[in-house]
């Protein structure tokens, strides 16, 4: 029987075909085709034993191209590989043969040793290819069923109202996987294989369905319950397990049976002490037993309605000295073993919200052979276990978002910090949430998400939490991730909130520093034009004045008396001047030794004026301190901060032709005085010295 791969060789000239045979047989059967119709018929009538096409472009009656469009139509093109050997070598040509779906492009001339490899790699690869595609559809296959069987299940079920959480069936799955493996690798007697391990702990996600029979009041009762109470929720295992057994389909399915032993009977104690059969030692079957002990052990670690969360040390202890009631010898020493790891690995699954646990053991198990596999299954749980390291330390808090069951999962650091649950359903509406995080915050970032797209999916934005009583400002960073077609909406969203609180004050604390004045602490002039503008865009009918002021002969006080000594006196000078107004009007320092006003009034403004000129005047240490003061008036003058800036500017330079220490509204008379905006440096420098 001939076991050679068979490679179908096609081009026009015969030399071409001879060349390629003898390369090529003595390790593979080779086939011949002279032009496009003789390819396609050979593949119509050999398609499903044909390893691979080697195929030129220019042939009669049908080129390359027009064959590689034959197979795509066919499906040829998705089973066969296709490699173009030709002396065409126009980036036109190669980019079409790829787009058209031929594996390699190998141009003329080409070296025998290079051809037969890089042939002998594409037939190879196309052959594991295939294998990893016969293993996947059968595990599709197995997987599909069993989801259907899941589907079955809960349309049975959905009539009733369900508490549990997300995060409690998460850990049971993980606990039963972990408990189990180490019960196959220390006793035989249960034919602990992975399948077997998978099917328990997928079957274990269902042990608690005939609670959405119980009441939620009882269910969710914070204190103890009573003894009519404690009868209701007894009932729970045997009415789930009467609703597996009620399904119209699916009742020889192996998954139905352990999940109806593991509901009916996982409250069970090996004492018989246990309910609702009072079954004793191996009566209880062995996916009861280990469900059993893994909704005691959750059960202690978490937060419940009616009690702490115990540290797993505590947990530990009260399961193996009895205090939970009696369990299998055997599989105390198997949690015994495991107690360390166990506790990790719940925190792992639980931050990454890994729900497909048996994912691991089943492909290492059909694929044991495949080195690449293995190596990046490994590769994978190494990054899990880094991810959930490395969030741990971060002090981040971070979140994971999913709207077909508009689910909010945070991370354990993250929910601890916060004070919630790591698992929010309806996180818009939850109480607990928006005492933290405002709603009109939620629905402005969740707008911003909203409008995020492919080409730019970051959103950043800071917000303000709520955290232990006290506001603190927060970064958060999340962008929504799409599935494979963009177009459709996206199907989660991942985030993180950073303490931004520091940096927030920092910058704070720069922006005044950039609002005011170093010295005198007034506001800078740009900040005071920004505030000025404002005020007089609403003006409406109140009145307003504008006022440059400026030290009379103040050169001088640095000249004889240093800098020092100068600054001393213009920050003097600014105190009185903010005294001198209300809090509410605006003073700056716009100059070196110039400063602005802006004051509302009512009344007289000459008497306003008078107050303010002589309360900046007066002695400082010893030297007699003056101003001049330029005066514009709102609307009378302008209603711009630009044309009362000039006018002002105006009436103080007549104040200073006029011999300074004095104050002046600004009127017709000034208008041929130039301002400060228009005159050249030069004037203004020999002004200052007369």
């Amino acid at each position: 029987m001939n076991t050679k791969e068979k490679i179908l060789i096609a081009d026009d000239s015969e030399i071409n075909r001879a060349m390629l045979s003898d390369i090529l047989s003595p390790d593979y059967e080779v086939l011949e085709a002279s032009n496009g119709e003789e390819v396609v018929e050979c593949l119509k009538q050999h398609s499903s034993e044909i390893n691979l096409v080697i195929l030129d472009i220019v042939m009669p009656k049908a080129d390359g191209f027009e064959v590689l469009a034959v197979m795509n139509r066919n499906g040829w093109i998705n089973s066969i590989p296709v490699i173009i050997v030709s002396s065409e070598n126009a980036p036109s040509y190669i980019e079409h043969a790829y787009h058209l779906g031929a594996s390699e492009y190998i141009n003329r001339p080409f070296y025998k040793v290079a051809i037969r490899h890089r042939i002998e790699n594409t037939v190879k690869l196309h052959a594991k290819q295939k294998h990893l595609e016969n293993i996947v559809s059968e595990q599709i296959y197995e997987k599909e069923k069993s989801n259907m069987v899941m589907v079955d299940i809960l349309s049975h079920i959905v009539e009733f109202r369900n508490g549990e959480s997300g995060l409690h069936v998460l850990h049971i799955r993980t606990i039963t996987e972990v408990l189990l493996r180490q019960l196959s690798s220390v006793c035989g007697q249960y034919d602990l294989t992975p399948a077997r391990i998978a099917l328990i702990t997928n079957a274990s996600s269902l042990h608690d369905i005939g609670k959405i029979s119980i009441p939620e009041d009882i269910l969710n009762k914070p204190g103890k319950l009573d003894k009519e109470e404690f009868e209701i929720i007894k009932t729970h295992s045997a009415v789930g397990a009467q609703m597996l057994e009620g399904l119209t389909y699916y009742q020889d399915e192996e998954l139905v049976q352990v999940a109806r032993e593991i509901c009916r009977w996982h409250h069970e104690r090996y004492d018989g002490c246990g309910y609702p059969d009072g079954l004793k030692g191996e009566e209880i079957p062995v996916s009861a037993q280990v469900v059993a002990m893994a909704d005691v052990y959750d059960a202690l670690t978490t937060r419940r309605v009616y009690k702490p969360a115990y540290p797993h040390k505590r947990a530990m202890e009260m399961i193996l000295n009895g205090e939970c009631g009696a369990f299998n010898p055997i599989l105390l020493e198997c949690l015994k073993e495991v107690g360390d790891y166990l506790e990790s690995e719940v925190k792992i699954r639980s931050a990454g919200k890994i729900s497909n646990d048996s994912i691991h053991t089943l492909v290492h198990d059909t694929l044991h052979s495949i080195n690449v596999s293995d190596r990046t299954l490994d590769l994978l749980e190494q990054e899990r276990t880094k991810y959930q390291f490395y969030a741990s330390m971060t002090k981040e808090i971070q979140f994971e978002y999913n709207y077909g069951s508009d689910t909010l999962i945070l991370s354990e650091w993250g929910a601890a910090h916060a004070g919630v649950n790591e698992s929010i359903q309806h996180p818009q509406s939850d109480s607990s949430l928006l005492r933290i995080f405002s709603g009109e915050d939620f629905c402005d970032l969740r707008e911003r998400l909203q409008k995020a797209t492919p080409q730019n999916p970051i959103v950043s934005r800071r917000y303000r939490l709520t955290l232990h009583g006290e506001p603190r400002w927060y970064k958060a960073v999340a962008r929504p991730l799409w599935g494979l077609d963009e177009e459709a909406p996206p199907t989660k969203i991942i985030g993180k909130f950073v303490d931004n609180e520091e940096e927030q004050k920092t910058l704070d604390k720069l922006i005044v520093q950039a609002q005011h004045d170093d010295l005198t602490e007034l506001l800078s002039r740009n900040r005071a034009y920004e505030e000025i503008a404002l005020r007089l865009s609403d003006l409406g009918n109140t009145k307003a004045a504008l006022m440059v002021l400026d030290m009379d002969t103040f050169k001088n006080v640095n000249d004889s008396y240093g800098h020092f000594y100068g600054d001393k006196m213009l920050k003097a000078f600014a105190g009185r001047l903010k005294r001198s107004v209300r809090n509410s009007d605006i003073v700056a320092r716009i100059g070196g030794d110039e400063f602005l006003l802006y004051v509302e009034y009512k009344g007289c403004i000459q008497k306003l004026a008078d107050r303010i000129f002589h309360m900046v005047s007066g002695a400082y240490e010893g030297f007699e301190v003056s101003a001049s003061i330029g005066i514009a008036l709102a609307p009378e003058n302008g209603v711009t901060y630009e044309e009362l800036f000039i006018c002002a500017d105006q009436a103080l330079y007549a104040c200073k032709q006029a011999g300074r220490n004095q104050w002046r509204v600004y009127d017709d008379s000034m208008k041929t005085i130039l301002s400060s905006l228009s005159r050249q440096p030069e004037e203004e420098k020999e002004e200052d010295t007369v």
